[in-house]
Order: C-alpha cells, then structure tokens, then sequence
C-alpha cells in the first residue's frame, strides 16, 4: 500500500506540475528574470502549494504516527553545514541555469526531450561522483 500511495502522491504531483506549466523550463527562467520578462506563475504555484501544506501538514503531525508508516521520518538536525551551503548554491545554479528542478526533470523525461534527458543524466552522475567523493574524505578521517 506504501509503494501505490508514493506513486500515487508522486503520479498526482507531476500532473499538477503539467497542469501549473512547471515542466517548461522557460517559464522558470522567466520567473527568475525578474529584471526582463518575468513570468509570476512559479510565484502563484509556490504560494498555491505553501496554503495547502501548511494547515494539513499542522493537523496531519498532531497525529501519532503516519499513515502507513510507524514512525514520522522528519529531519531533526538544523545544523548548516558547508555541504547544505554549497549543495544550496549548486542547486540554485543548475535550476536557473536548465530551467530544472530534479522533479519535474524527472517528469519531464517523459516528453523525450534532449535537454531534460542530458539535466537528469547529469545529476545522476554528479550524485555518483558525490557518493565517491564523500567516501573518499570519510576514509581520510
């Protein structure tokens, strides 16, 4: 039940990124071109999305556990590190620079795109080179 409700919350969360015209990397370029010819959508879509969250996810935490699941996973740690800095700019780089976010990149694979399939392959790669990277310095400690 665990994996068909993920596909089904991942399933509806791509739809409502078609419908919202997220999957367009132009219109996120746009967005973040507030000095030419800035496109609000994004805007509406965060602001959408942040007023349905935040009321459900204060009533859905009242409850004692999840759903289908035991325990909460919720990340406890609020340290900054230099990865979260670093990973923070990496990312903000690679989306204003493809348009691309790694899920609707996801998403958009399935319109066989050439530039969605080199983002995703790229971040699939990077995240291998990170892995290796983080061994690597974990092994000199």
């Amino acid at each position: 039940m665990t994996k068909f409700t993920s596909f089904l919350i991942g399933f509806l969360f791509s739809l409502g990124l078609g419908i919202a015209g997220m999957l367009q990397p132009a219109k996120i370029i746009s967005f973040l071109d507030i000095f030419g010819s800035w496109d609000p959508s994004l805007l509406f879509v965060m602001i959408g999305a942040i007023g349905i969250h935040a009321p459900l996810y204060y009533l859905i935490r009242k409850r004692k556990s999840p759903i289908f699941s035991i325990q909460w996973h919720v990340p406890n740690s609020k340290e900054i590190t230099p990865q979260l800095i670093i990973g923070s700019i990496l990312f903000g780089i690679g989306w204003g620079l493809a348009g691309y976010c790694p899920g609707p990149a996801l998403v958009s694979l399935g319109s066989f795109q050439s530039n969605a399939l080199i983002f995703v392959s790229t971040m699939i790669i990077t995240m291998i080179l990170y892995q290796k990277v983080e061994k690597n310095l974990a092994k000199q400690k």
